[in-house]
């Protein structure tokens, strides 16, 4: 991926090595794949681990700001180039449909990190915060992502804040208000299913992303687009049960299929378009 030289956002909001301390952790994104992954890796029951850790979080003061501004170490001026690179086709995107993109702010933090949404562990993995319109970061889990679910690579890194700004895009588009309203009225295997929709739609998202980032400035290297497909089956649902328990239940998905997020991924960095990931009107995911 050629990132270097790229511009860089100043929307980033460094945070590492600041302690913090909170209750409760509001679960979201990326963050539910890696808590479900705990659950299947140690014989624990999904479901009952999500509603304890996962359950309603009060909502905290963020606690101590960081450095704002891009970064000077490399992995952060990596971050910040991404994020500058999403700033710039989502303004294109939603300039073309006559609406005004709102950028976010990436927060990168260490161990722990108080947002609008709670108190989150990095445990938990990358995550969106609608309240404060932050995505929320801790670059240990692009270790994580290469060492325990084998998708190394700078674009599959890329591909993980595409996907936290995708959910960003579902906010500022009212998606996210109405399905947070329609899982409130249904039973949990329809809100697994409607999670399952948005997570798709934001690997989607994240795919038309690099379709029109590589378009304005040629940023993919070959076999890029192969880095991002095995990082989004790889943490595909049906593979994390099949390596905890040995068989997929896939009334309990919330991201769905190792195929279903390489399809929306794909689809987004094929036809790059908004219009192409309305995983909501699809017949089959």
């Amino acid at each position: 991926m050629r990132w270097r030289g790229q511009r860089e956002s100043d929307n980033v909001e460094d945070r590492r090595g600041i302690s913090v301390s909170g209750r409760g952790v509001a679960l979201s994104g990326t963050g539910i794949v890696l808590v479900l992954a705990l659950a299947l890796l140690t014989g624990q029951d999904p479901i009952a681990l999500l509603e304890t850790v996962g359950g309603p979080a009060a909502s905290v003061e963020p606690g101590p700001g960081g450095r704002v501004g891009a970064p000077t170490d490399e992995s952060g001026q990596f971050t910040s180039v991404v994020l500058a690179s999403t700033e710039d086709v989502w303004g294109r995107q939603f300039d073309t449909s006559g609406r005004r993109y709102e950028e976010p702010t990436l927060v990168l933090f260490s161990d722990a990190v108080n947002s609008a949404c709670g108190f989150n562990s990095a445990a938990v993995g990358p995550f969106y915060c609608p309240v404060d319109r932050k995505v929320y970061l801790d670059l240990s889990f692009f270790e994580e992502l290469e060492r325990r679910f084998g998708a190394p690579g700078d674009f599959a890194h890329a591909y993980v804040i595409a996907h936290e700004v995708g959910h960003h895009v579902q906010n500022l588009l009212g998606v996210a208000e109405r399905v947070h309203g329609a899982q409130q009225r249904a039973s949990r295997e329809e809100a697994n299913a409607l999670s399952v929709r948005m997570e798709l739609q934001a690997d989607c998202l994240a795919g038309v992303w690099a379709h029109d980032a590589n378009r304005q400035a040629d940023l993919l290297d070959p076999g890029d687009v192969e880095e991002g497909l095995r990082a989004a089956a790889a943490i595909g649902d049906d593979r994390l049960q099949k390596q905890g328990q040995g068989y997929t239940v896939p009334e309990s998905w919330t991201h769905g299929s190792s195929a279903m997020r390489a399809r929306w991924l794909r689809r987004g960095l094929e036809r790059g378009s908004i219009d192409a990931c309305d995983t909501f009107a699809a017949r089959d995911l």
